[in-house]
């Protein structure tokens, strides 16, 4: 079986494959074509030798993937031609912005939807488990059970916010072209020539899913805040928000480990991303499958290594 490092992404209306040094997207259009748009990689903050340290490297890598995640779903948008349905004259506001900041704007966005994003998501898995955990705290036996009841707290605030997501009709569409995403990913590390026939027999299942790294962060944070033990509730949300980059790290690293390795153990830490990706994936069509090939293939032109 070939180990590879392409990575991917369901956008709207398409797919994207990332390789080390660029990455390809293809995305239908409204006049039923296919678009594939390839777009080189900076180094980003792996330019800096502390971001590719083991760890740390792990906490560039959620980063820059969220800063790429964003960007490519509002390019994606334009080359489905989505943008050109909702046009509409710009307003007072708008116009001010874009007279500001110039063609710099697009990327001011980009970086306060991440802003937005993280702090909704350290808000509800990491603040509210705190809040809501310490009413329990007058029926525990100490700090290290109250660790144990944010910790299942925060598993079930983030297992209920996936199930609603995946309950919305919206989303099946992009759980199918998630679904083409492993399943071609998988179909090229085990050496078949990427068809549609022989993707589709692939499991839409795989180690390396960003789905599988969210649910190792909240495993992981268990184990970590365990033995983190603080008495105040200020000095538990505190230092909750300041480890979640650390507990990112650990998280990647433990994710990249599985995608090069088959042993029992691998199998067994994986289980819990494969059950939850049943929600996060659907099975896809032969549309969803050749825009997850053409992606691919826009990426293996490049780098044929």
């Amino acid at each position: 079986m070939k180990q590879t490092k392409i990575g991917g992404q369901a956008v709207i209306e398409g797919v994207m494959m990332r390789g080390k040094k660029m990455y390809a997207m293809a995305v239908w259009k409204t006049d039923g074509t296919l678009e594939v748009e390839k777009t080189p990689l900076n180094g980003g903050l792996y330019t800096f030798r502390l971001f590719r340290v083991p760890i740390f490297r792990g906490m560039a890598a959620f980063l820059q993937s969220m800063v790429l995640g964003v960007k490519i779903i509002m390019r994606s948008a334009q080359l489905a031609g989505l943008e050109d349905e909702v046009e509409e004259e710009p307003g007072r506001l708008e116009r001010f912005f874009q007279e500001k900041f110039g063609e710099k704007l697009a990327d001011y966005l980009i970086y306060l939807s991440v802003a937005i994003s993280l702090v909704f998501s350290i808000g509800l898995f990491f603040v509210l488990p705190v809040v809501i955990g310490n009413f329990f705290r007058p029926f525990l036996p100490g700090t290290w059970a109250l660790g144990i009841v944010e910790g299942l707290l925060r598993l079930a605030i983030f297992l209920g916010y996936i199930y609603l997501i995946s309950r919305m009709e919206e989303m099946q569409k992009v759980f199918r072209f998630h679904g083409a995403e492993h399943k071609t990913i998988n179909c090229f590390e085990h050496e078949e020539e990427l068809t549609v026939e022989n993707v589709q027999k692939h499991t839409r299942l795989h180690k390396r899913c960003g789905t599988s790294f969210l649910i190792y962060v909240m495993l992981i944070s268990m184990v970590v805040f365990f033995f983190v033990r603080v008495d105040t509730i200020w000095l538990r949300l505190v230092s909750r928000i300041l480890l979640v980059p650390f507990v990112a790290g650990i998280s990647y690293e433990v994710i990249m480990w599985a995608g090069r390795s088959e042993n029992k153990l691998v199998q067994l830490i994986s289980k819990p991303g494969f059950a939850l990706q049943m929600f996060t994936t659907a099975e896809p069509g032969p549309r969803e499958i050749e825009a997850a090939i053409a992606a691919m293939k826009g990426v293996l032109e490049d780098e044929p290594e």
